[in-house]
């Protein structure tokens, strides 16, 4: 009984996003059970006395949020340890098997690759799951959705230099017809369609430019934030916010058990690219704060090293 048990240390280093490793060490490995017991009288939220048995038990909320939280640092390591291809085309399996609110990520992996590693994830998938990607899709997918996902992931990009000036004024009118006339419809209109899904990222650009002074207004505005069609041209167009919000979300005290798994996406997807350093610099235009520090004051333990180790890759 020589050692005494910090309670309160050990309740912070098993609360929030990760764990702190090595204080569970040091203090429950050298802990006496008569320590242990005091530790699950006091921790009401974590264990319920029995008193008919004359023993406390875990709450079940508590055994899943421990799994949960040990578990993101053995996520992260694992699909670090992918191959980029190989981990793109398992989310895309993962969104598909989600549904509807899990297609926004279907949009991210199409949007914000290059034009081989695209190809490549479709080879995966091909690996992986014995089928397409895009017949995978068509057939889970319905709706107005459809075509502009299946035509996303099907792209096969220009990322040259050159630009027609003037196709991208006539696609940023059409665009902008479209918006005009059926807002959340732009999403079923052929053109609309093509334009997302073939013009390089660079045409897009010119045509973002055309667009904002055909109508005096900012094209990613122009569509409801639930849009697909919006969600694809963040990706598109401004990657490095699209990331930044991701992340802010995933980091809200506040976020479900599935947005905060956002953070590792972003970052073991990210790290090896040359935009990492971009969304880090634009979280902090956009939030105030460095990412870095914002990882440091609400991730722990081995997650949150990795995490700041995959950062500083970027720098």
């Amino acid at each position: 009984m020589a050692h005494t048990l910090d309670l309160e240390g050990i309740t912070k280093a098993i609360s929030g996003m990760g764990v702190e490793e090595g204080a569970l060490i040091s203090t429950l490995g050298n802990s006496h059970k008569d320590h242990r017991k005091l530790f699950r009288r006091a921790s009401k939220s974590f264990f319920v006395e029995d008193e008919e048995r004359a023993f406390e038990k875990c709450h079940d909320h508590f055994v899943k949020h421990l799994k949960i939280e040990f578990s993101r640092f053995t996520n992260a390591v694992v699909m670090w340890s992918m191959h980029p291809w190989e981990r793109d085309a398992r989310l895309v399996k993962k969104a598909l098997k989600k549904g509807d609110e899990a297609y926004n990520l279907i949009v991210e992996v199409s949007c914000t690759r290059s034009s081989e590693d695209l190809l490549g994830a479709r080879k995966a998938y091909h690996s992986l799951f014995d089928q397409s990607m895009e017949e995978d899709i068509a057939s889970h997918v319905h709706g107005s959705q459809r075509k502009l996902l299946v035509g996303l992931v099907s792209a096969y990009r220009y990322e040259g230099k050159e630009v027609k000036e003037s196709s991208a004024k006539s696609d940023a009118k059409i665009l902008a017809e479209a918006v005009a006339s059926s807002g959340e419809g732009a999403i079923e209109n052929d053109e609309v369609v093509r334009i997302l899904s073939t013009r390089s990222k660079l045409h897009l650009e010119h045509l973002y430019k055309h667009f904002n002074q055909i109508q005096g207004s900012d094209l990613l505005g122009g569509v409801s934030e639930s849009s697909l069609i919006n969600e694809a041209l963040l990706c598109l167009l401004k990657p490095s916010v699209y990331f930044s919000k991701i992340l802010n979300a995933s980091l809200n005290k506040d976020a479900d058990k599935g947005t905060k798994k956002w953070l590792t996406r972003v970052f073991v997807t990210r790290a090896d690219h040359g935009d990492m350093k971009e969304i880090a610099e634009e979280y902090n235009q956009l939030y105030g704060e460095p990412l870095a520090q914002t990882i440091q004051e609400k991730i722990k333990g081995n997650y949150r090293d990795f995490l700041l180790t995959l950062l500083s890759k970027s720098n």
